[in-house]
């Protein structure tokens, strides 16, 4: 199993999910994409420290659709390095007992494009989780199609699951244009869900770890619903690890609970777009 978090992100901003898959015997790899996280630590002590913008973010929207185009390229060779590393290590360090032949990836944001756009580029990726991650390289307030990624454009024979919030341009697939393309293009299983009442940040750690520090009177800058929204941290964290488990045992392990067939009583804020 690996993981790629947000434009930005170190890899350690869902370590909630992440314990959680390894709870159910998953082995999960976090992947800290190189200038982007804010430090990451080479063989021999070299330390590459965050340079994705290299001064202040761009605001022409050529530049950023040049950046997302950029960002996306270099995390999918990232995440080949680590699929073409696997081997090795699970040979010298694992005694061969990971089954890589059931390999899945869930990312957030940028990281569930990087999930998207692996899983079409590379089949070693066999099933994976876009959490609330866009799927073109849109610098402007609406995409074009020659700013669609190929993911969206060519669709996955395999699945994919689409984590929608309730935050502007999210949620259902049909209000995203990236996201329409990839469900009219796609062959294989698919599946939208909505998390009710939860904005971008929700299905990171900052859904539990924000709403403590707001307590103690440090609140996030536009203030705490505009990050996290106003689901219940309790049942958002539910909600995420209970989804994201019952996806990968479906589609690696071949054990379906069912709670993807449709709406749930267990979790009636998580919301199914047909």
């Amino acid at each position: 199993m690996l993981y790629s978090g947000g434009l930005g992100d170190p890899r350690t901003w869902n370590t909630a999910l992440v314990d959680e898959l390894a709870s159910h015997g998953y082995a999960v790899v976090t992947i800290d994409h190189t200038h982007e996280a804010t430090e990451v630590e080479f063989p021999g002590g070299r330390l590459a420290t965050m340079r994705i913008f290299d001064g202040a973010p761009p605001t022409d929207p050529d530049a950023i659709s040049a950046l997302l185009h950029k960002v996306v390229a270099v995390r999918v060779a990232d995440t080949r390095f680590v699929l073409d590393r696997l081997p090795e290590l699970n040979r010298t360090r694992f005694g061969d007992v990971l089954d890589l032949r059931r390999t899945g990836m869930f990312g957030h944001s940028a990281g569930g494009f990087t999930a998207a756009q692996t899983m079409h580029d590379d089949r070693r990726i066999r099933a994976g989780i876009n959490m609330d991650g866009q799927l073109d390289y849109v610098g402007g307030a609406l995409p074009d199609g020659s700013r669609l990624s190929t993911v969206a454009l060519e669709g996955l024979e395999g699945p994919l699951l689409l984590m929608g919030t309730a935050g502007e341009g999210s949620g259902d697939y049909r209000q995203q244009p990236s996201w329409a393309a990839f469900w009219k293009n796609t062959r294989g299983w698919r599946a939208n869900v909505t998390l009710t009442g939860s904005r971008h940040a929700s299905y990171t750690d900052a859904q539990v770890l924000l709403p403590q520090l707001a307590r103690q009177g440090a609140e996030p800058d536009g203030g705490l619903a505009a990050a996290v929204g106003t689901v219940r941290p309790e049942r958002a964290s539910a909600a995420s690890r209970a989804y994201a488990a019952s996806f990968f045992g479906r589609w690696l392990r071949g054990h379906d609970d069912h709670l993807l067939d449709g709406p749930s009583d267990r979790f009636p804020e998580m919301v199914f777009t047909p």
